[in-house]
């Protein structure tokens, strides 16, 4: 396989279940942790690797090394692998899974922002999701009439603060998420619900048409249900891992153990809360977005903007919802190509810096 992302929590986990199911890695490609990826090397010995920087390149223990984004789609369309996973974090990954698509590869994707922003224009039957909750939608789906899928969230880092102390978080306070430790933008989508918007409409191109919602679930033990025509409803329930989701995409007959069961007297008791707009701005154009989302590039483009000045303490934390959404009723022209994506990401960017 080769593996685009191979040092983050996906990566990492990724790699554990391609050596237990025996399969080779052709490719690793990494951002900044050259000391990690020195060690994923050691272990798993790829014929490539390719980096974010070229000042990198000589710190990498490795006889075949190369660097920056063209090289990523170069090692794609060369190698010999049938399946690309694609963990790369925002609009940098849209090309990588374009490439792998093209050159008639499967992609295990984990990359939100190739379907928010590219959906219209990506194939999905040769796509396997690996985020958990469109692994449980895909699990849970049976040849019975459907009437609404539903995902959960844990409710980031604020979902217990007053709402009125939201305004004045930090950087800092973003990362301290409930749950677990991930990366630091994901982190911060999660506190803005954004995340959970992106796989809402990650599950819009997968799926197809319908009706799709969120919830919160507090302890990150159910990942997705499904209400039936019939009036039932189904719960995946899985331990927080995404071994289990990367396992089915490596692995389509996966008939071993790879996580513990839930096992549910220890669980107690489960607590369910309702995504309100007053907690989560940006919640109020998630139906608009559902029902057109060839805009996700927008709100996308908009995100990662907002994000980058308010890591600088160019803005603060609330303003980040607040741009989205003006970006998104400035925005109201749908992309007609893959060419228009890229072009209208750029603009929307420029926006942000400009206006916000």
């Amino acid at each position: 396989m080769v593996l685009l992302g191979s040092t983050g929590s996906i990566g990492v986990n990724a790699l554990i279940v391609a050596k237990k199911f025996g399969i080779e890695v052709e490719v690793l490609v990494c951002g900044n942790n050259i000391q990690l990826l020195n060690e994923q090397i050691q272990e798993h010995n790829p014929k490539v690797v390719v980096v974010g920087n070229q000042d990198a390149v000589k710190d990498v223990r490795h006889s075949n090394v190369l660097w920056g984004e063209d090289a990523i789609l170069e090692v794609i369309e060369a190698s010999k692998s049938e399946l690309v996973v694609n963990a790369l974090v925002g609009f940098l990954g849209l090309r990588p899974t374009l490439k792998a698509l093209e050159c008639g590869k499967k992609v295990a994707l984990a990359n939100k922002e190739s379907l928010v922003a590219g959906g219209a224009f990506i194939d999905t039957a040769k796509i396997q999701p690996i985020d958990s909750e469109h692994f449980g939608l895909w699990y849970l789906l049976q040849d019975r009439a459907v009437e609404k899928m539903t995902i959960t969230a844990s409710g980031g880092a604020f979902r217990d603060w007053v709402i009125e102390d939201i305004h004045n978080a930090t950087l800092e306070d973003t990362q301290r998420h409930p749950n677990w430790s991930m990366g630091q933008k994901i982190t911060i989508d999660s506190a803005t619900m954004v995340n959970k918007m992106f796989e809402l409409l990650e599950a819009r191109w997968l799926f197809g048409e319908g009706q799709y919602d969120a919830i919160i679930e507090t302890k990150s033990l159910i990942h997705a249900l499904i209400d039936y025509k019939d009036g039932s409803t189904t719960a995946h329930f899985a331990n927080a891992s995404m071994q289990l989701p990367i396992a089915y995409a490596l692995n389509k007959n996966c008939n071993e153990k790879i996580l513990d069961h839930v096992n549910l007297l220890e669980v107690g008791s489960l607590e369910f809360r309702k995504i309100t707009p007053e907690r989560y701005p940006v919640w109020e154009i998630k139906e608009d977005l559902l029902k057109n989302p060839e805009y996700g590039v927008v709100v996308n483009a908009a995100n990662e903007a907002s994000i980058e000045r308010f890591i600088a303490k160019e803005i603060c934390f609330t303003d980040i919802s607040k741009n989205i959404i003006k970006a998104y009723n400035h925005f109201k022209v749908k992309p007609k190509s893959i060419e228009d994506v890229f072009a209208l990401d750029k603009e929307v960017r420029a926006f942000i810096h400009a206006n916000c």
